[in-house]
């Protein structure tokens, strides 16, 4: 049959000609500020990409579906292991196990002691038809050796179990700031590891190069990828130099990074990490191979406030991680900032990932994103940035030299500080928290609170658990051996395989860990774990307190002036702008004279008051409606809108703040419940 598409009738568009329109749009305007937007890396995104020609398609470790992971994070090994064994009949194929000595344990973290605690942990669960990921921090080591002794107990084959024993020494450092041993003991252990998982037939993945702590302390996507990438080297080099081949050392390694809400950035993320990677292989003289990549929707951006917009950031997150090309996506769960999640929070998080799956078959198509040429041009720009920093890093000395320096600290302070005052701007809204914030929402149940934050707000009991920090050492007994270098006491090596045998006879972890202590341990300044709604959060749970020490909220009086159509327009903003902060917004349905004025300002009980309406009406009305408000005694009187050339008149008549898009929104609201609360 012929072809009877009309397009070809029609002369193809050029760019040309839709930059002519967008210019008569923009009447003027720079196309490059109006257009063009510009990541934390400092790559621009463009509004309109032609077709990408000649692109490759990335390809996973196996094609298909993607594996649905849940945390197994419940403190208690029986209740862990009874929702573990919800989320698996409910659907989920893999599990995270995070212990309490997991910095991404936030306070929790399952009470593994022992091999029984374990085996209670993962009772009826078949660890021959599911994967298992283990997240024990800097306590990897000895978690990696009970994992092993129950594996052995069941009778299981290593080369029949999909693991990931999750040791990364590196990453740890990073995020508690120590590192028991000096780096060429640890070096020495890997490579003793991978000895014994070689020989055991371990067919599994025993390394892994996390970008999670790097994400948390506010990097840029190219900045977690170097970060990741000059991990992974360093894991290549220390195997290498204990006598395995970089062949054998690099099928050990998998790669964890995190999935946010900005979909086309962290789809190209996810795909740039493996093009670099595979550089990486090339030029180590390797053929590429498709490496493992989990990945973990962000703990950055999750909120306290209004978590049920969690869920959104989530299903975006997830949709991004897999048609980026995760082999593993770990959801967490919306209530995660408050506590510890409960049942139903954990089946949201794993049906997220079931509705994206089985009903938008997302899965069906192998790397969607290739050949579109905005996926491809962000992909390209990030390898280009990610590979000069991770040079950087290279010329630095390497991922320990860089951290022990504090030079990759300073980078990502560099960058995290220009997030905070994107955010504190509100140029990088928060959804519920400094965008359309809800100040009566009411409160969400998890099974404890969190003790990050001391619980404020989450429902549910949590008195008396005790929560262990990542970094608290598990015996205060001092450890058994001789004196290294620096004076410090050290142990005897203990091989992995003694390791393993131990943890089978029932050896409790904290004897385990005892045998990590070595000579000449690592410190360095650890990266903070930052989520970018905090210092609005804080200013709400000022609100809160005030709220339950005097019965109402701060207020803000709304001089609404002239008409409806008038005064909402900058109304509706000054009260998400009030709201953000836990300010109540006092609303009206207009007012035309400053004795109705002073009157409904002084039945408003409020102590500051915010004047809204056009520019016209406040050339002719704002200057009085500031001395009316300031005589009937409120503390700070602000005006909605940018000051203009009015602004001396404006400011003479008493007004002290002007409130607008892209003003610096948290030190506005901070002096505004200064006075407020005075």
């Amino acid at each position: 049959m012929d072809d009877l598409s009309l397009a070809a009738d029609f002369p193809q568009a050029t760019r040309e000609q839709w930059l002519k329109l967008v210019d008569g749009v923009l009447k003027g305007a720079d196309f490059q500020k109006k257009l063009v937007a510009r990541s934390h890396d400092g790559i621009a995104i463009q509004p309109l990409y032609p077709k990408a020609e000649g692109s490759t398609p990335i390809a996973r470790e196996q094609a298909g579906r993607w594996r649905v992971s849940q945390r197994v994070d419940h403190p208690d090994p029986e209740k862990a292991n009874e929702l573990a064994l919800l989320d698996l009949e409910g659907g989920a194929d893999a599990l995270a196990l995070v212990t309490r000595s997991a910095p991404a344990a936030r306070g929790f973290g399952v009470r593994i002691d022992s091999i029984d605690d374990l085996e209670r942990t993962l009772s009826g669960v078949m660890l021959d038809l599911i994967h298992l990921r283990v997240d024990a921090g800097g306590h990897g080591r000895q978690m990696a050796a009970l994992v092993l002794a129950l594996a052995e107990r069941r009778g299981h084959k290593l080369s029949e179990l999909s693991l990931d024993l999750g040791l990364d020494p590196l990453s740890a450092m990073a995020a508690t700031g120590r590192m028991s041993a000096s780096w060429e003991v640890m070096a020495r252990r890997m490579g003793d590891t991978l000895r014994h998982l070689t020989a055991q037939g371990f067919a599994g993945r025993a390394f892994l190069a996390d970008g999670r702590v790097y994400h948390e302390a506010g990097a840029s996507e190219a900045q977690e990828l170097a970060a990741v990438l000059a991990t992974g080297l360093g894991y290549l080099r220390a195997l290498e130099a204990q006598g395995h081949s970089l062949d054998a050392a690099r099928r050990t390694l998998s790669f964890l990074l995190v999935a946010d809400a900005d979909e086309f950035l962290t789809i190209a993320k996810l795909r740039a990490l493996r093009r670099l990677w595979a550089r990486v292989e090339q030029v180590c003289a390797l053929e590429p191979r498709p490496i493992r990549l989990h990945a973990e929707t962000a703990w950055r951006m999750t909120t306290r406030r209004d978590p049920w917009v969690n869920m959104l950031r989530t299903t975006v997150a997830a949709f991004s991680a897999g048609l980026g090309g995760a082999d593993a996506i770990t959801v967490l769960p919306f209530t995660a900032a408050l506590g510890l999640p409960d049942a139903f929070a954990r089946r949201v998080a794993r049906n997220t990932q079931a509705i994206l799956l089985d009903e938008s078959n997302l899965a069906r198509v192998a790397d969607p994103a290739a050949g579109a040429g905005g996926f491809e041009a962000l992909t390209d720009a990030l390898c280009e940035r990610a590979w000069a920093l991770f040079q950087e890093i290279e010329r630095e000395g390497g991922i320990l030299e860089s951290l022990k320096g504090d030079a990759l600290q300073a980078r990502i302070a560099a960058v995290r500080a220009q997030r905070e005052k994107a955010v504190a701007t509100r140029k990088e809204p928060i959804t519920g928290t400094s965008e359309f914030p809800n100040i009566d929402e009411a409160d969400v149940g998890v099974l404890f609170p969190s003790p990050l934050w001391g619980g404020a707000r989450a429902g549910g009991a949590g008195a008396g658990l005790d929560q262990r920090s990542a970094d608290t050492p598990l015996s205060n007994a001092p450890p058994q051996g001789g004196r290294g270098q620096d004076g410090t006491t050290s142990t005897p090596e203990t091989s992995f395989t003694t390791l393993v045998q131990m943890a089978g006879r029932g050896t409790s972890l904290s004897e385990l860990v005892g045998t990590a202590a070595g000579p000449s341990p690592v410190g360095i300044a650890p990266l903070p774990s930052i989520r970018t709604a905090e210092p609005f959060e804080r200013l709400r749970d000022l609100s809160d307190e005030h709220l339950a020490r005097t019965g109402s909220r701060p207020k803000v009086f709304l001089a609404n002036l002239g008409s409806a159509a008038a005064f909402t327009a900058r109304a509706t903003f000054a009260k998400n702008f009030f709201e953000a902060g836990g300010i109540e917004a006092v609303m009206n349905d207009g007012l035309t004279d400053q004795e109705s004025i002073k009157t409904a300002y002084l039945q408003s009980n409020a102590k500051l008051s915010c004047i809204c309406s056009t520019d016209e009406i406040y050339k002719t009305h704002a200057p009085a409606t500031a001395r009316t408000l300031h005589e009937a005694g409120s503390k700070l009187i602000f005006l909605a809108g940018r000051p203009g050339e009015d602004e001396q008149e404006l400011v003479g008549s008493g007004i002290s703040t002007f409130v607008f898009a892209g003003c610096d929104t948290l030190k506005v609201l901070s002096e505004a419940l200064n006075g407020s609360m005075a």
